[in-house]
């Protein structure tokens, strides 16, 4: 081994100056920085006990990291470069790809020790609005309702890439997205798969009385297959939409936020065969609530009265059963209850715990009941480098 203290002082001091030089240059100027060392983290423990026909219980412990260099030369103009690993505890094979029931449809190659995949976003401003290319900002920033999106996949499914369109204001948001999920070569056997989606709320009242009602309208579709499609699947086109109205309020007091949902919600299988039917229809109502800052709380219901399914949400959300895949229930009623507390400490770090309850009733007097509860802690210093002058 060999012994640095034998090396001069001097020359330490000058290997010390050259690697923290731009930590010294970021900390004696307060410009907007040039180039920093973004490190997210999330550590989690998930456990389902689910119970029933629909889907089986299951338990995420793991964490996934996320390093990447961040470069913003203007002021519209934003640049990350890194990569994205997913561990999970005493698991040392990963498919190379990992997202709902992409093993069907993304063949059969494997990493070892990790899930890691490269971490590549492009973003420029023009006016009001932003376009990202590579990894776009996806999960619960499309601000998607419960039934149509599972919040569990923030700690297992893949981070979404392709392209995306946005603009937020107080009265009107916009996000349109495509996530590019499975890229085909010629002679591949898998099929191509990507979704597409346009998420969009509008407030469109002044009056102080109306103010807070905010009207919602999402349309998802995922597209499996292509020109060169080899496999025997066929074309395949699953969509999902939902419009909504919303009250929408922040409160002074321990109660700081409020919201009310109702919505109607709908699927259509415009090509395939992978549901025994075309389309369906499900209503959702939910109150979502902010305590005290740190503690929050959803309580909802969700009604199909003949066939739906939800492409994102929880599986308890549908009428088609994971566990049997031929079994399809005419009509199903899901309540759902989640309390939660999350307690983030200069802006950067995370602490949280949530415990979520479904009980599903899915026809002719039967009825399951379920629960899940999980731990997590959040970590995304960002590190500056290199400041502009």
């Amino acid at each position: 081994m060999p012994h640095y203290s034998i090396l001069p002082k001097r020359i330490l001091a000058a290997i010390a100056t050259l690697a923290f030089a731009p930590l010294t240059l970021c900390a004696q100027d307060d410009a907007t920085p040039l180039l920093s060392l973004k490190l997210e983290t999330m550590a989690f423990l998930r456990d389902n006990e689910y119970n029933g026909d629909i889907q089986k219980g299951y338990t995420l412990p793991g964490a996934w990291l996320r390093p990447a260099l961040v470069c913003d030369p203007l002021d519209n103009v934003h640049l990350e470069a890194g990569a994205t690993a997913l561990f999970f505890a005493g698991a040392n094979k990963y498919p190379c790809w990992a997202y709902h029931d992409i093993a069907k449809w993304k063949g059969n190659q494997y990493q070892d020790g990790a899930h890691v995949l490269p971490w590549l976003r492009a973003e420029m401003g023009i006016g009001t609005w932003r376009f990202v290319l590579g990894d776009i900002y996806g999960g619960t920033f499309h601000q998607l309702v419960t039934p149509l999106y599972n919040k569990e996949q923030i700690l297992s499914a893949d981070p979404e890439m392709g392209a995306q369109i946005i603009h937020h204001s107080d009265a009107f948001t916009f996000d349109a997205w495509c996530n590019w999920q499975s890229f085909q070569f010629r002679e591949d056997t898998h099929q191509e798969a990507f979704t597409v989606g346009l998420s969009t709320r509008l407030r469109p009242f002044h009056s102080q009385s109306m103010k807070d009602i905010e009207l919602s309208a999402v349309v998802m579709a995922q597209h499996r297959g292509g020109e060169l499609d080899i496999t025997d699947d066929g074309v395949q086109t699953l969509c999902n939409g939902m419009l909504g109205i919303a009250w929408d309020k922040t409160l002074c007091g321990p109660l700081t936020h409020l919201r009310l949902d109702l919505d109607a919600l709908g699927c259509y299988q415009q090509k395939g065969q992978l549901w025994p039917f075309s389309s369906g229809m499900a209503y959702n109502a939910s109150a979502t609530a902010t305590m005290l800052r740190h503690l929050h709380g959803q309580i909802g219901l969700l009604h199909a009265p003949s066939s739906f399914v939800s492409l994102y949400g929880n599986p308890f959300f549908s009428t088609l059963s994971l566990m049997h895949p031929e079994q399809h229930y005419d009509s199903q009623t899901t309540g759902y209850l989640e309390l939660g507390y999350s307690h983030t400490f200069a802006g950067a770090y995370t602490f949280g715990a949530n415990v979520e309850a479904f009980s599903v009733h899915p026809g002719h007097g039967r009825s399951e009941t379920s629960f899940a509860f999980g731990l997590y802690i959040h970590l995304q210093p960002q590190i500056p480098l290199l400041k502009n002058k």
